[in-house]
């Protein structure tokens, strides 16, 4: 970590640090530079991480009630907007045992080991053109997966520490199946860096500004195969159902963590649910366009206020950005959640059956199958310069072709490229399309059912006895 402040110090300010010290009447310089990422990291990512730890576990209690055909959280704050909050003052205040054998400098380093990875993994994410803590990092999704991989040591420490079988019987499964998962989720991620050509997720960003056909997914059918194979990993990857046998309540009591309470237990929690927002910004970076609109309008507009010198202008710009990322982001949470409260819980045997004999082959062929498509067909990629390198422009889609239009990328020679893009294209927007019709639906006739007998009624509509009562 110590490499980051380094890296910001020798770098020219970004637009935030710029927009700081211009505010504060500070003069840019490495030092003013490096004080500013800190206070970033203090006065923003922490409370973000909080928040988005905080959200999570709200959003999903509601999304198991709704397919449950229950209310979910609905007492404490607004719909329950509170509830994560109480539980987090529960657990501050729960009393913090560790089992008389365990191992105790183990079982008390555990929870951090699977928390600060998480935490740190978030400070490569590409929120927005200017929104990201280190721009120049060039191997930012390798770094992401390389920290993100520590979690796994806390996984095992926490269960080999706790002198538990079940809990010993969770880290085993963890590290089988995180070990096997990784493969094919590495491949998939290869297979979008071959079309994008490069590591850095700020450029990635850059490469697909020209409209939603750009965007990696649609690069070529192995791209698109990708995602979804990426998608399935991740889950086994990150623990989340249906491969959630290091927890495994029916089976192991709670897992790895049985033997945890209070603060300690938390932060496992805490580590999921920030695990899946950070997987699911990998591949919107990688896959799905980062921070661009389907339109190529923050694209346009960010290259017309970076050539203008207009900061506000492209601080709006970086703010419809972030809001543009976390939105995708959250679909894809969704779609996490969704999938938990839908499918069982397979064995141990056919987790690594899906892996070693499914998904790692599938994985395999679509690496070979991209390689072959783009020695074949000629492609269009759009410049991969940073912004601030060399000529202003030279990271502008439109300086060498129009995004939409046929006849110059017909001029080009990438006819079938355009072709293929526009045609991925149209499949996954009808896709999303039909998915989400299809959560709406399911959404309002559910308030047409009878809830489940089990749920009490709102406070302020109990019968008066009941209340008494």
């Amino acid at each position: 970590m110590a490499l980051i402040p380094s890296l910001l110090a020798d770098s020219a300010p970004t637009l935030l640090q710029r927009l700081l010290s211009d505010r504060l009447g500070l003069t840019p310089s490495p030092g003013v530079n490096a004080l500013v990422s800190l206070a970033l990291i203090a006065v923003v990512f922490l409370p973000v991480v909080s928040l988005v730890a905080m959200f999570s576990i709200w959003w999903e209690r509601k999304v198991a009630g709704h397919i449950q055909s229950r209310l979910g959280p609905n007492r404490v704050g607004p719909i329950g907007l509170l509830q994560s909050l109480a539980d987090g003052i529960k657990l501050l205040l729960k009393e913090d045992l560790i089992p008389k054998d365990a191992d105790k400098f183990l079982f008390r380093l555990a929870p951090y080991l699977a928390f600060a990875p998480a935490f740190a993994a978030f400070l490569a994410l590409p929120f927005g053109p200017d929104m990201t803590f280190e721009p120049r990092l060039s191997v930012g999704v390798f770094w992401i997966l390389a920290i993100l991989s520590i979690e796994i040591m806390g996984v095992i420490l926490a269960g080999w520490a706790s002198n538990n079988k079940w809990s010993v019987y969770g880290a085993m499964r963890e590290a089988c199946q995180m070990v096997s998962y990784e493969i094919p989720l590495g491949i998939s991620i290869i297979v979008g860096i071959m079309a994008a050509g490069t590591l850095n997720m700020v450029q990635l960003g850059h490469l697909q500004a020209g409209g939603i056909h750009t965007w990696l997914i649609y690069h070529n059918p192995f791209a698109f195969a990708a995602f979804f194979t990426y998608f399935i990993a991740s889950l086994a990857s990150n623990k989340r159902a249906p491969f959630d046998l290091p927890e495994s309540e029916s089976e192991l009591v709670a897992g790895f963590h049985t033997e945890y309470s209070g603060l300690r237990f938390s932060f496992f929690f805490f580590a999921e649910y920030a695990a899946m927002f950070i997987i699911a910004g990998i591949q919107t970076a990688l896959f799905l366009g980062g921070w661009n609109d389907p339109f190529g309008l923050m694209g346009y507009f960010y290259n017309q206020f970076q050539t203008s010198g207009n900061d506000v202008g492209l601080f709006i710009v970086n703010l419809v950005g972030v809001g543009i990322f976390v939105t995708k982001v959250l679909g894809l949470v969704f779609v996490q959640m969704w999938i938990r409260w839908t499918l069982p819980r397979p064995r141990i045997d056919q987790v690594l059956y899906a892996c070693v004999k499914v998904l790692l082959p599938l994985a395999c062929a679509l690496l070979l199958g991209a390689a072959v498509w783009q020695l074949l067909v000629p492609e269009l990629s759009f410049p991969t310069a940073l912004p601030g390198a060399g000529d202003p422009s030279s990271y502008n889609p439109w300086r060498y072709l129009h995004p939409w239009n046929y006849w110059d990328w017909a001029a080009r020679g990438a006819v079938a490229t355009f072709v293929m893009q526009m045609l991925l294209a149209l499949i996954g927007v009808a896709g999303f399309a039909a998915t989400s019709a299809w959560v709406f639906y399911a959404f309002v006739s559910g308030r047409n059912l009878k809830q489940r007998l089990t749920d009490p009624l709102p406070i302020d509509k109990a019968p008066e006895s009941l209340v008494k009562a």
